[in-house]
């Protein structure tokens, strides 16, 4: 009977491969769906934070480049739209 080892061994070892899946994988693309389908909505007004941590307003949105202008002295920057992080909302730029 040593083939229900083997098939014993398989089976688990398939079983490890849908759980890395379900745990590594799959958020992960559902993660990169979200960011892609905010990186799609960008407009002129939005306040967003780009990847090195600079935060401003999109004052122009290109193609793949979107202009940001940012405090104190509304210097105009220029980013491609992949550096952006994250749209921030008006409750998050509070300072306490």
């Amino acid at each position: 009977m040593p083939t229900n080892g083997v098939s014993g061994q398989l089976l688990l070892m398939l079983v490890f491969i849908a759980l890395m899946y379900f745990v590594m994988i799959a958020p992960n693309q559902k993660k990169q769906k979200k960011w892609q389908q905010m990186l799609g909505q960008l407009k002129n007004g939005d306040r967003v934070t780009t990847n090195g941590g600079i935060r401003g307003v999109i004052i122009s949105v290109k193609d793949d480049v979107v202009q940001l202008r940012v405090p104190p002295d509304n210097i105009k920057l220029e980013f491609v739209k992949s550096a952006i992080a994250a749209v921030t909302l008006p409750e998050d730029t509070k300072q306490s």
